[in-house]
């Protein structure tokens, strides 16, 4: 277990610009920072990040938290998990006892799987460094590549010895259990029942997650062997953990410059991604020779709307580069397509040029995918029926463009260029996107009925969070507890003792309600409303702090909730640059006002707590009257209890301006 102490370094040292920017590409906005939310697909940044709070939130989905509930959320950590990841990030030792057997049995699936493939990393790595067949058939092959050892470090490249048995009985003999090695797919078993190494013979290129944590691995054969082979590289199969249409090759190691550049390369192949690394260009992803999936699309976009497909220009390369493009250009990216010289691939051309040679060029080289697609297809074609199928394609292809304005100078660019009717051209674009609009609702469609049949009914509890369960009145008092429950709005107030104390929101509440004998109903927010006034007399107590920082995830969450109020984080960005200074007097005023209006608030609130709690007693008494018909003695109890209730909510009626007819 991680102790107190450490938990409260991670915590002080975990700064969410910081951890959020590791995953989303932020730009300021003010006082804040916004981008495009890592939890839902969306193309106008809704996801806000406030510095001052240390908090994230999307206005979008709801999505948020403080750094720790980020990654939990974001990566599917447990509460240590993620602690232990922003520790790593912030280079705080964490000292722990050593689990017990029963804790090791219950670490998740999940975080076995990743201790399996971290370990089997190494391996490869080891038997490719250390190992004399290692070093003279692994690493010559990278060398024979031209790549730098500093290069394969970076990727954590390695080697997989030819004994198909060596690496399970390693594996095994370090006490890793069968179960992993096995849903991992590093092994699988033969018809013995033996477990078999699926890479063996093979140089081994690890899949790196957008987290750090390694997911996967590829496996290639060497040059000798390929010849008449038509599977070159193997893929470790889905699993928990790994999924090829979720992954993109390089990514990790790429991210940062590609929001640095605000633009991602895309390339086939793992030696391209190396080989363009090593050369200086780094923002370069590779999809290993399948078209995108609309999840490689959406976690590319979190980072850049810019994307280049670079491929060689031959016949392959051309096929690739039409793959997944409507797709890309459906979800708001500015597509672009470079095809290398013949007989160069990304891997080649890099190696014999330099960084700056390369950049530019790509930038003279690359074109808007729309030209690509129109010179592509139109070119020399002179069949009146075939013209007609590929500006029938092309036309297709702008219908994805959602930008209106380029859609529509798209048109006018292809009928200049193939000398046809504008408006026929208009004609056949809104018919596509009629079409698009139509197949989208269609999917939507088939989606939900899909979901509402896979779904198992579940009751209604656990489908809510604590907000949803709760009145509006005890969600609002909890929200003025959290947000401002430190701030005093009564001075000087006699004790029973004779002495006097400041009262502040949270006390304020925990009093009235003592006192008229009532509480909270959800537990969560009764934790809350005792803690903040216990915490009350602690020196520089900030509510709004110590909840949205809370060690109890849920609590965190739910204060993380309360306290985002978009147009309050949209007044965070505006620039007092051009204010008029206040002086004392005016400040002075300002905060009276403050507290005056928020003294008023919270004993309305109280008040329309006990409005509901007093008409709810009521419905119960009507209810009890009705089954005390035959105890008369019982019936004039209630009668009476009624009668005091209903004089008590005519009264609080009036007090706060309700007209209640009996």
């Amino acid at each position: 277990m991680i102790d107190h102490a450490t938990v409260e370094r991670i915590k002080d040292a975990a700064n969410i610009v910081e951890v959020v920017s590791e995953f989303v590409t932020l730009r300021r906005s003010g006082a804040n920072y916004k981008g495009l939310c890592p939890f839902h697909d969306e193309k106008t940044p809704s996801f806000y990040v406030s510095p001052a709070r240390g908090m994230c939130h999307c206005f979008g989905c709801g999505k948020g938290g403080n750094p720790i509930g980020f990654i939990m959320e974001h990566e599917q950590m447990t509460y240590v998990e993620a602690l232990r990841w922003l520790a790593n990030k912030y280079h705080i030792e964490i000292r722990e006892r050593e689990l017990t057997d029963y804790e090791k049995r219950e670490q998740s699936e999940r975080e076995s799987m990743f201790i399996v493939n971290e370990w089997a990393m190494k391996y490869f790595q080891d038997k490719m460094q250390n190992d004399p067949d290692g070093i003279a058939i692994g690493m010559q092959y990278f060398r024979s590549r031209g790549f730098r050892d500093d290069i394969i470090q970076k990727f954590q490249l390695g080697y997989d010895l030819a004994d198909r048995r060596a690496f399970a009985v390693a594996a095994l003999g370090k006490g890793y259990k069968e179960e992993f090695i096995l849903k991992t797919g590093i092994c699988y078993k033969n018809d013995r029942g033996e477990l078999i190494d699926r890479y063996a013979g093979r140089v081994i290129f690890p899949w790196i997650g957008i987290s750090g944590k390694v997911v996967g691995f590829g496996g290639r054969l060497l040059d000798s062997r390929t010849k008449g082979v038509n599977q070159k590289y193997v893929n470790s199969p889905d699993s928990e953990i790994y999924h090829k249409d979720r992954e993109l090759y390089g990514l990790y190691q790429a991210k940062k410059a590609i929001a640095k550049e605000d633009r991602v390369f895309m390339v086939e192949g793992y030696t391209d991604v190396i080989s363009m690394h090593q050369c200086g260009i780094e923002n370069v992803v590779a999809n290993s020779g399948t078209a995108l999936s609309i999840h490689q699309i959406h976690i590319l976009h979190r980072f850049t709307s810019n994307i280049t497909l670079l491929y060689d220009g031959d016949a392959a390369g051309i096929h690739a580069a039409m793959r997944g493009t409507d797709m890309l250009l459906s979800e708001g990216m500015n597509l672009k397509v470079l095809l290398l010289p013949d007989g160069d691939d990304p891997d080649s051309f890099s190696r014999k040029h330099t960084a700056a040679d390369f950049r530019k060029y790509i930038e003279e080289h690359q074109t808007d995918f729309i030209q690509f697609k129109t010179d592509l297809l139109l070119r020399n074609e002179r069949d009146p029926l075939k013209r007609s199928e590929a500006i029938n394609s092309i036309i297709r292809s702008i219908s994805f463009v959602i930008n209106p304005i380029l859609r529509d100078t798209y048109i006018h660019d292809c009928s200049v260029r193939m000398g046809l009717n504008e408006a026929t051209l208009i004609n056949t674009l809104n018919g596509f996107i009629r079409n698009n609009r139509e197949e989208r609702t269609s999917e939507e469609a088939r989606a939900t009925q899909q979901q509402q049949r896979i779904q198992t009914p579940q009751p209604t509890v656990s489908q809510t969070t604590p907000l949803e369960q709760a009145s509006k009145v005890e969600r609002m008092l909890v929200e003025m507890i959290i947000r401002y429950g430190d701030t005093i709005i009564y001075n000087n107030v006699e004790t029973e003792d004779g002495g006097v104390m400041n009262l502040n929101i949270a006390q304020y509440i925990d009093y009235n309600l003592s006192v008229d004998g009532l509480k909270l109903a959800n537990p969560l927010f009764a934790k809350i409303l005792e803690e903040a006034v216990a915490h009350s007399q602690d020196e520089g107590f900030n509510a709004e702090q110590f909840f949205i920082h809370h060690e109890n995830m849920d609590v965190s969450r739910i204060a993380t909730d309360l306290c985002v109020d978009k147009y309050r984080m949209l007044d965070e960005q505006k620039t007092t640059a051009n204010a008029e200074p206040k002086n004392k007097d005016e400040l002075k005023a300002e905060e009276e006002n403050r507290i005056e209006n928020l003294r008023q608030q919270t004993e309305h609130l109280l008040n329309d707590f006990r409005m509901d709690y007093l008409e709810q007693r009521l419905r119960q008494l009507q209810a009890q009257i009705s089954q005390a018909s035959a105890d008369h003695e019982r019936l004039m109890q209630l009668m009476e209890e009624y009668k005091t209730a209903h004089e008590l909510r005519s009264k609080l009626a009036r007090l706060l301006g309700n007209n209640i007819i009996a």
